[in-house]
């Protein structure tokens, strides 16, 4: 049955992959949104971390703004940031700024001279939808900057990246003064978020570079190489790096915190020589505004409100760094393999669960190893996996199999519930419901106690009562006298008419099963003189019970065939114990047990510290029909005076001495006392022998003639 439910369970599991990967293939936007979000979940939950030193934000920050005055500055001062930053050493000055229009011709010019005289500014740019005029100088002013080495792979017919017709370049002095140039352009993703950085853009035919990009070109002195395929861009090149870009030129940016994370510098200290003479040496300075209200400021993962300054900063740390979130084929086959593996392991999980809240503590918690490890692999090594795909795969086979478990499996178990609670115990079913597969043929030897109990004289009883009430008398007789035995966890293997047959220790092993077998007979018969006070209020005849106890090894388990089979127990065991319950009849008592069962008592008591845990007396040395062996039997009674049980062993002494007179003084004496009934049974038996005196090497034992 484990098998089968594991088996089952992991058909849910791969069916539930397959419909993930289904809809991971179809792209739908509601997912791929709800995955952005969770990821960006990632840089949060991450902290901030530490940029590379080499990159320095020049800030046109509120402490600039109030000491040099509103922006647009004059364009001296800013001439005067790039000489100073060339003076405190800064190897490259990106502008994140345009000055697309000419103002006072000494500014221009005194702008102009320092970008020249500095050699290591690149001048931003932007490209437009709307058309500008100057469109026909723009090539001219551009043809710098375009990426020269591109390399080609396959028949290439177009490229994906972004392409605009129109640009915005700064005015001839300033593009023609600068070393290079690059775009500043910044998409954010469908929700508004920055999340990748476009890299290369298309203009007039040419493929052009991004401020940061061409900035990190001047700074590690090498050219840029693009590969293009058919599909798109297959890589970018600089220097020893390679730039993992997708097919559109878009590199996924690594975010290192809010603003303020990267080493920032007010432009009115640079400009005030303000700073430490080699404070910026070997350094890639980006100039541009951060104060609100002047600044581009750009919703992120990490900050919804970061200067686009800092997202430059961001692409050029990353590449120094070779800080890159990577998603390529091998982080895309691991993303589908969590797809599938994660729900297997729930599923198989679950198929050795049946309890729906342990269940899903095991789905919360495999959801929390998934969480841990996508975190790990991303804060750790920038693996860029999904989350969101693994999760409706985990979650789908927990549903599908919970359901399957509580519409199908409890069902099943409802069934069974309900149809053994009537013949064993609570727990038994419980251990059923957990292994069904014990519902098989074949038995084991184990040592338990039988309990028999029967109703005397039971065919007059018949006799006497029509059939109606004769079944509404078993029926309140039966009913309570099975609790009794359920309550004690006692097995009811099978009514035999009036007769109840009750297995102790089988097949929940049961360390003191002779003691609780003893409990049930002594409770049995007290709910017994219950029963005839209704039964005699109900005009039913009153009844007397029997019941014999046994311990000893048996074969228990179940019996019969394929189609129909009973759980049981079978061996000598179980016969004697059926002889034990006749005895009843011969010796006026209600309980009799054998020496095998309080042997097991004595034991028990001793074990657990526990004597005179029940009492009993010894009653005779039997042979019982079918036995050559004799047997030493007790009686087992509620509450029986002690003086009864000393005076009683006293006179068994004496019968089994063959002093049979005195022996009958004392049992009349109990009977005249007490009204023993097992003592009226051996005064006569006395009064026979002294009649008719047995052998002289007569052991005492008695042989029983009925069953």
């Amino acid at each position: 049955m484990k098998f089968h439910r594991l088996t089952i369970f992991l058909i849910i599991a791969i069916a539930a992959s397959v419909l993930t990967i289904l809809f991971y293939l179809q792209k739908i936007d509601f997912f791929t949104s709800l995955d952005l979000k969770l990821k960006d979940a990632g840089f949060r939950t991450r902290g901030e971390v530490k940029p590379d030193s080499r990159i320095v934000i020049v800030a046109i920050d509120a402490k600039s703004i109030n000491e040099l005055g509103r922006w647009p500055w004059d364009r001296k001062v800013i001439a005067r940031l790039i000489e100073n930053l060339k003076s405190y050493g800064a190897k490259t000055v990106a502008l994140d700024i345009v000055f697309s229009e000419p103002s006072n011709p000494d500014s221009d010019t005194a702008l102009s001279d320092a970008i020249q005289k500095s050699g290591n500014v690149i001048a931003g740019y932007f490209f437009r939808s709307e058309e500008e005029s100057q469109q026909s100088a723009s090539l001219e002013l551009l043809e710098p900057s375009r990426i020269k080495i591109i390399r080609m792979r396959g028949n290439v017919t177009q490229v994906p990246v972004v392409t605009y017709p129109y640009v915005e370049t700064n005015i001839p002095p300033i593009s023609k003064a600068s070393i290079n140039s690059g775009f500043f352009n910044i998409i954010p993703d469908k929700d508004g978020i920055m999340r990748t950085s476009n890299l290369a853009m298309l203009y007039g035919g040419e493929m052009y570079p991004s401020l940061p990009l061409s900035a990190l070109r001047h700074y590690l002195g090498n050219e840029i190489i693009l590969d293009v395929a058919s599909y798109g861009v297959d890589g970018l090149l600089l220097r020893d790096r390679r730039i993992p870009v997708d097919e559109s030129g878009r590199l996924t940016l690594n975010y290192y915190g809010k603003q303020g994370t990267f080493q920032t510098i007010s432009a009115t200290d640079v400009i005030n020589n303000r700073l430490h003479h080699d404070a910026l040496k070997d350094t890639l300075a980006f100039i541009g505004a951060t104060e609100i209200g002047i600044s581009d400021v750009r919703a992120t993962p990490v900050d919804p409100v970061l200067p686009g300054v800092e997202i430059h900063a961001t692409v050029a740390s990353n590449v120094l760094q070779n800080r890159f979130i990577i998603r390529n084929g091998w982080v895309i086959s691991l993303e589908i393999a969590f797809v599938i593996l994660f729900p297997i392991l729930l599923s198989i999980i679950l198929s050795l669960i049946h309890r729906t809240f342990v269940a899903l503590i095991s789905y919360v918690g495999v959801l929390v190893i998934y969480f841990s490890i996508n975190y790990f692999q991303f804060a750790h090594y920038f693996l860029n996996t999904g989350i969101i795909f693994p999760v409706i795969s985990i979650g789908m086979t927990y549903l599908v199999s919970e359901a399957y478990r509580n519409l199908i499996e409890e069902k099943q178990s409802r069934f069974l519930k309900k149809a053994f609670t009537s013949y064993v115990s609570h727990d038994l079913v419980s251990e059923i419901m957990k292994n069904p597969d014990a519902l098989k043929l074949g038995g084991e030897r184990r040592e338990i106690t039988i309990l028999f109990s029967d109703v005397r004289d039971f065919t007059s009883i018949s006799e006497r009562l029509s059939p109606e009430n004769l079944v509404l008398l078993l029926n309140q007789y039966l009913s309570p006298m099975t609790q009794i035995v359920l309550k004690h966890r006692g097995t009811l293997d099978k009514y035999i008419g009036d007769a109840i047959m009750a297995l102790y220790n089988a097949p929940l092993k049961i360390a003191n099963h002779s003691v609780l077998a003893c409990k049930t007979a002594l409770e049995m018969v007290e709910k017994l003189k219950e029963l005839n006070t209704n039964f005699k209020q109900k005009g039913l005849i009153e009844i007397d019970i029997g019941i014999g106890i046994n311990t000893g090894d048996v074969i228990v388990g179940n019996m019969g065939t394929d189609v129909r089979f009973d759980y049981t127990a079978i061996g000598d065991t179980v016969n004697l114990a059926s002889r034990i319950e006749g005895l009843n009849k011969i010796y006026k008592t209600n309980i009799i047990i054998s020496e095998f069962t309080v042997k097991h008592l004595n034991a028990f008591s001793v074990q657990h510290s526990a004597p005179g845990l029940l009492q009993f007396r010894k009653l005779d040395l039997i042979k019982v029909k079918g036995k050559d062996k004799p047997l030493i039997i007790y009686e087992l009674s509620q509450g029986i005076d002690v003086e009864i049980i000393k005076k009683f062993e006293e006179a068994l002494s004496l019968y089994r001495k063959q002093q049979f007179k005195d022996a009958k003084e004392i049992f009349q004496s109990l009977i005249k006392d007490y009204s023993d009934e097992p003592s009226s049974v051996f005064a006569d038996r006395c009064t026979e022998y002294i009649d008719n005196p047995p052998d002289p090497q007569w052991d005492g034992v008695y042989i029983a003639k009925t069953k």
